[in-house]
């Protein structure tokens, strides 16, 4: 059976790309999202597997890049639907938002086929994603440093919470986030239409960042293993999970010097960054709330007052 996305059309043990389009530039040309169909040689699954759809967020199309080569469809059972890049104009200008609406694309979903700009994209990625059984979105901590970690959006009182938790914990980062997230994210809607969805952050700050791409790639291949896509096993470790953020910013302006290292554990009452003058004089210092991990930093070290700084996850069990 042909299974197709976009332009992108490959029947069983075949493996083609294309573009899905969503609408045309200011210029009047039309565009299209980078997509891909692998289709198993045996039946089985689907796997929605999507990156960029925050402009910024590189990481995750690093993963894509490197998958792909690596999957022969006469060894997959089952269907693997990629889109490489979701938010394509904010990807040009190497912007998280997209610039035609200034929109969040990850605050839009399940999209909107007659709306704005982002909604639109949402709209037609969110149709692909729909069609699995599965749905893996891919992204980092765009500006800010961060450990890798995999972000389950759902809410605990959510049907599928159980299923989200175990495709986050087969991904093996180390690190799960488990917080109910904002409307509009693709880990929020995927569930509520029925199917079991993964936000993996990998890493952060602005770049391109190769211990976490090849993070983001063992978690898909650990994937495919575990659901029967590929053959091997599916083995998988207990999971640092946090239940909630505890966020600091700055009470003054300065430079920020950061006393614990990222993924460190920290104890209530610790000092977690100091601020100074360019003189290296204290202004002040900052303690934990609560006791944690220190999961995510600012990138740069100027401040001003109220700016962030960090955050520290908190509600520390394994899973």
């Amino acid at each position: 059976m042909m299974t197709r996305l976009g332009t992108a059309e490959a029947g069983p043990g075949e493996i083609d790309t294309g573009r899905l389009e969503v609408g045309e530039t200011r210029d009047g040309s039309s565009f299209g999202l980078p997509v891909a169909v692998i289709n198993g040689a045996e039946p089985g699954q689907t796997l929605y597997m999507q990156a960029v759809s925050d402009g910024d967020e590189l990481n995750g199309v690093g993963v894509v890049q490197r998958v792909v080569p690596r999957l022969d469809p006469a060894e997959l059972s089952g269907t693997i639907l990629v889109v490489g890049i979701v938010n394509y104009h904010a990807f040009q200008v190497a912007e998280h938002r997209n610039p035609i609406d200034d929109t969040k694309m990850n605050r839009t979903y399940p999209g909107n086929e007659n709306g704005t700009s982002s909604e639109r994209i949402a709209h037609a990625t969110f149709e692909a994603a729909t069609r699995a059984d599965l749905i893996v979105d891919l992204h980092q901590g765009s500006t800010s440093r961060m450990i890798d970690e995999v972000r389950v959006r759902c809410g605990k009182r959510h049907r599928l919470h159980e299923e989200c938790l175990e495709l986050a914990k087969v991904f093996g980062c180390g690190y799960i986030l488990d917080q109910r997230g904002p409307d509009g994210q693709l880990a929020r809607a995927g569930p509520d239409d029925g199917i079991p969805t993964i936000d993996p952050e990998l890493g952060g700050a602005v770049g391109w960042d190769e211990t976490s791409i090849e993070k983001g790639v063992a978690g898909v291949f650990n994937v495919l293993s575990h659901y029967g896509f590929l053959e091997g096993d599916s083995d998988y470790e207990r999971q640092t999970r946090a239940s909630g953020f505890d966020q600091y910013g700055s009470p003054v302006g300065g430079l920020v010097t950061f006393k614990r290292e990222l993924g460190q554990r920290v104890s209530a009452g610790e000092v977690l960054f100091e601020v100074t003058t360019p003189f290296g004089e204290t202004k002040a210092e900052i303690t934990a709330d609560s006791d944690g991990i220190l999961w995510r930093t600012r990138r740069l070290p100027q401040v001003a007052t109220g700016e962030y700084v960090c955050s520290v996850g908190t509600d520390i069990d394994t899973y």
